[in-house]
Formats: structure tokens, C-alpha cells, sequence
């Protein structure tokens, strides 16, 4: 929590630098503007159509700082639980509305949010790479990623389908699908717009309202949402964008009895915080999507000289992409014994090759992650591990000034019982774990509290079915990572969350469904 005075962000806010925030379409321009600020940036809510602080004499301010500096560039309101409900209200106003509007009108809303988003895609890219620390590379395809979110559901929703049935010579039933209401979507840090997008597009599609909170770390790429949501001309009222903490905003989000479906994608705790605050409000829906410890199998057949080339490389960008700040990556390797010490040292080499610390690999997050990120290196430093690449020692010493930046770290002979090997690290740093035989493959792989996502690296046909079919995942890859078609169910299993998002299964989530009997 920052100290930023309330009165100075407000005479900023006065002076509206919303123009120049989006003229800043290249790190350059964005740099050299938040250089030349007196003080930072200051982020507002969007609500009811309108950029606007809270108005509650009680509200602190939160300063957001960019990873590769550890400078704050921007400040942002916590926003209080009176405010949050005024923006419920708003969306429960515009729901009235906004749910009988045809499939063709709110399909063309969110062709208008593509196609903005697709003509401001670097500006997006900038700005997301400035705040969550990741390449300027990765930013721009998580924005790709998210144009495509509006696209599929702007078209998903004319060519819907629904089931009938005939009881014989008695009734002819059908389902009947209407919106749920209105949802708290509260998005994470590590991909915010595109998981932010991943949320408000179906639940616009489907005739729903929003109130949305994205993380208070990356608080930017929403901010711009709200000014492209203006631009677009959506209706005010039907998203709003409401920043601050998870223990003030978002646990008066969604508790609030006015919110009739939560989608949260983030930490496995704060996912088991929302279910036990809404356990009594039974209507609720709930989308929980948690976190991962993801297991990559690499099989002796991977590695022959015609596939060991596309097998280290697809294993290196599922532990090292976006700094290993995706809750789908691979960061525990099992390896076949019989070329676990080829693809020790292949797998070494093309790391430090193509995953290159302020080049390829941007900084992580925010210092607390930075902190708990080697926390977890001293951690295996004190039980031996070998580490391969990387190490304990602070490569700046000064992280709190200089940017939040860590080596891409590859770790043998760490126990199966280490928290290293356990835990949700969420940043670049992998295991490497040999293992027998398939079952004994698969065994390791399963043995996890968490179930969201495997990689299976394999040239038979035959193991790629009998193998992904026994993995506890709600998402397994074989021979590729990170591949998606967006009407697949998109979930984990065990503690990786419940509920699934994507195409149909979003509609699940976003409507109610009542079955209709009419005499025959």
C-alpha cells in the first residue's frame, strides 16, 4: 500500500492524462512520458460508462511499480466496498437492458472491441510489457490472444444450438438458455489483459454484466480496457472496472449478495477464500480457475536426432515463457532414464542460449514474487540440488531499485518430498526428475495436489492416447504446449480449480438453463 497523496492523483486525474497514455504506442514514447511525470500515473475506475475515481472519503491509494525497474510509475485506488457496490449496481441497471439485446447487437459490440483492440495492439503490448515486466514479444501475442477472445465469442454466439426431445406421443422438451446475471471476473497478474479478456468477452456474449477487478500488481491493462470500452460506445453500465486489493475490492466483490456468478482466475488459497465467503449464497456460479505444478514427460523416443531438436525446445518454452509466470507451464521435467543425462545437458544448452535474462526473459513481477522466487533457490541451494543454470546469489543486490530480474534456474537432484519439487514456484525455474518406465512416468506426474495442466513429449502413437488419457489434468499436450482452440474446455482438476471456461463450457457458466415441456 502506497502513501501517494489522494489530492494530488485526483488534480491528475483533473488534468486527464488518458491522451497521452494512448498516444504512448512504443516503449520509447512510454518511458519518456512516465519520466516526465512529477508524479505517477494515476489509474481510475471505469464505471457506468465513465473514467472515475471512487468517491468515498476513505480511499487509499496502492502504487504500482514497473518489474523492470523497481520504480513506481503509477498509482491506483483501493477501491472501498461502497464504491464496488454502486459499480454492482450500475451493472445490475445495465443487466435490465443489456440481457434482451439480440445475439446480432452484442455480437457486434465485441467485433467493434476486436477490431479497436487489433488497430491499438502495440500501445496494448507496450503498456503490458512496461507493467508486468514481460517481453515486449510476449506482450504482443497475449494481446493477439485477447483480440481473438472477442472475435470467437462475437461469432460463437449467432450459430448457438440447443437440444430437444420427444416423449413419446406425450411432450416435446427443450432446453432454454437466459444470462445468469451479473459477475465478478477477477483476472490475475502474470497475463492480465488476455485473461481479463477471457472473462468479459463470454460473459457480454451471453447477455451478462460485469463488474471486473484485475489484480492491483497490473492494474494497466485494464484501465486502457475501460478508455477502448468508451471508444467503442458499449453501453455504460454493462462492464465496469473497479481496482484495488483482494482483501478490500475483491472480498467485497464477491460476497456482495448482488453478484450472481464469480469467474477468478489466480492462487489455489484465494480460490478456497472465495468458495468458503460464498458457501452460503448456494446460486451463485463459480469459475475457479487455480494454480499448477505441471509435470513434462520426455520419453527416449523423443530424442531420437530427428525429434530431439523440437522436443528441448518444447519443453524449454513450457518452463521458461513469459519468465515462467504462466499457470500452465512445465516446470517439473521427468526425463527417461536412458537419455535423462542427453537431455540434461541439451536442454542446459539451449537455455542459456535462447532464454536470455533483459532480452528473451523480462523481469518477474512484483519484489514480493522476486522474493519468494529465491526463496525457493536458497531452498534447493540448502538440500543440495545441482543447479545447472542459475543460482542463489542476487545478480543485481540491489533488486528494489534496479527491477525484479531472475535467471532462468534448472535444478537435478532435488527430492520427490522438497517444496521445490511440490509447490507452485510460478516463476523460471524447473526440476529435472528421471524416471523408470511409463508407469512409473506417469506415477511422478500424478503425484500432486495440483491437476491443470502435462506435456507429454512421445513418438508413439500409441503411448500419446494410453499416457494423456491417465494424466490427472484437466489440459495435456502432447508434442506441443500451449495450443488452444477456444471452444476446449479450459480447467484443472484436484486443487487446480473447478469449473471449466471455453466455447460451450463458458456458456455454462454464464447462463441458466430451464428445460421446457410442451404437450405433444
Amino acid at each position: 500500500m502506497g502513501n501517494t497523496n489522494p489530492t494530488d492523483c485526483k488534480r491528475q486525474v483533473l488534468i486527464d492524462c488518458a491522451d497521452t497514455i494512448w498516444s504512448c504506442d512504443t516503449i520509447d514514447k512510454a518511458t519518456t512520458f512516465i519520466r516526465s511525470m512529477d508524479t505517477p500515473i494515476c489509474l481510475s475506475n471505469y464505471v457506468s460508462g465513465e473514467l472515475q475515481l471512487p468517491s468515498s472519503a476513505s480511499t487509499t491509494f496502492i502504487n504500482s511499480v514497473e518489474p523492470k525497474t523497481g520504480a513506481i510509475f503509477a498509482t491506483l485506488p483501493c477501491t472501498q466496498p461502497s464504491d464496488v457496490e454502486e459499480a454492482i449496481r450500475q451493472a445490475r441497471t445495465a443487466f435490465k437492458t443489456w440481457s434482451k439485446t439480440t445475439r446480432v447487437e452484442r455480437s457486434g459490440h465485441l467485433r467493434r472491441m476486436s477490431e479497436l483492440l487489433r488497430a491499438h495492439r502495440e500501445l496494448f503490448a507496450v503498456w503490458e510489457s512496461i507493467d508486468q515486466g514481460k517481453t515486449l514479444e510476449r506482450a504482443r501475442i497475449e494481446v493477439d490472444r485477447a483480440i481473438s477472445n472477442f472475435s470467437y465469442f462475437s461469432t460463437y454466439i449467432l450459430h448457438e444450438q440447443t437440444a430437444a426431445r420427444m416423449v413419446d406421443g406425450v411432450a416435446l422438451t427443450y432446453e432454454h438458455r437466459s444470462p445468469a446475471g451479473v459477475f465478478a471476473l477477477i483476472s490475475p497478474w502474470n497475463m492480465p489483459l488476455y485473461l481479463l479478456t477471457w472473462k468479459i468477452a463470454p460473459c457480454l456474449a451471453f447477455g451478462c454484466t460485469a463488474v471486473a477487478k484485475p489484480s492491483e500488481v497490473t492494474s494497466m491493462s485494464a484501465y486502457l480496457l475501460g478508455v477502448l470500452f468508451q471508444k467503442a460506445g458499449l453501453p455504460g453500465g454493462v462492464v465496469n472496472i473497479v481496482l484495488g486489493d483482494g482483501p478490500t475490492t475483491g472480498q467485497a466483490l464477491v460476497t456482495s449478495p448482488l453478484i450472481d456468478g464469480v469467474s477468478f482466475t489466480g492462487g489455489t488459497q484465494t480460490g478456497i477464500a472465495i468458495r468458503q465467503a460464498t458457501a452460503h449464497q448456494i446460486r451463485k456460479h463459480l469459475s475457479l480457475e487455480l494454480g499448477g505444478k505441471n509435470p513434462t514427460l520426455v520419453f527416449a523416443d523423443s530424442m531420437t536426432s530427428s525429434k530431439r531438436e523440437a522436443t528441448i525446445r518444447i519443453a524449454a518454452s513450457a518452463a521458461f515463457e513469459n519468465q515462467g509466470e504462466i499457470c500452465l507451464c512445465g516446470s517439473r521435467i521427468y526425463v527417461e532414464r536412458s537419455v535423462y543425462g542427453e537431455f540434461v545437458l541439451k536442454f542446459t544448452e539451449h537455455v542459456r542460449k535462447k532464454y536470455v535474462l533483459r532480452e528473451t526473459v523480462g523481469a518477474v513481477a512484483s519484489l514480493q514474487h522476486y522474493n519468494k522466487i529465491r526463496g525457493y533457490l536458497r531452498q534447493a541451494a540448502s538440500e543440495n540440488a545441482t543447479f545447472h543454470l542459475g543460482g542463489v546469489s542476487d545478480p543485481q543486490d540491489k533488486a528494489g531499485n534496479q527491477g525484479y530480474w531472475i535467471a532462468p534456474a534448472i535444478l537435478t537432484d532435488v527430492a520427490r518430498e522438497s517444496v521445490v519439487q511440490t509447490d507452485e514456484i510460478f516463476g523460471p525455474v524447473v526440476t529435472i526428475t528421471p524416471f523408470e518406465n511409463e508407469e512409473h512416468a506417469v506415477e511422478l506426474s500424478n503425484d500432486s495436489q495440483y491437476g491443470l495442466a502435462a506435456i507429454v513429449l512421445t513418438a508413439d502413437g500409441a503411448r500419446m492416447r494410453r499416457v494423456g488419457e491417465q494424466m490427472e489434468a484437466g489440459l495435456v499436450w502432447v508434442n506441443c504446449w500451449l495450443v488452444r482452440e477456444l471452444g476446449t474446455p479450459f480447467g484443472g482438476m484436484k486443487n487446480s480449480g473447478t469449473g471449466r471456461e471455453g466455447g460451450d463450457y463458458s456458456r455454462d457458466v454464464f447462463t441458466v438453463v430451464r428445460t421446457l415441456h410442451l404437450p405433444a
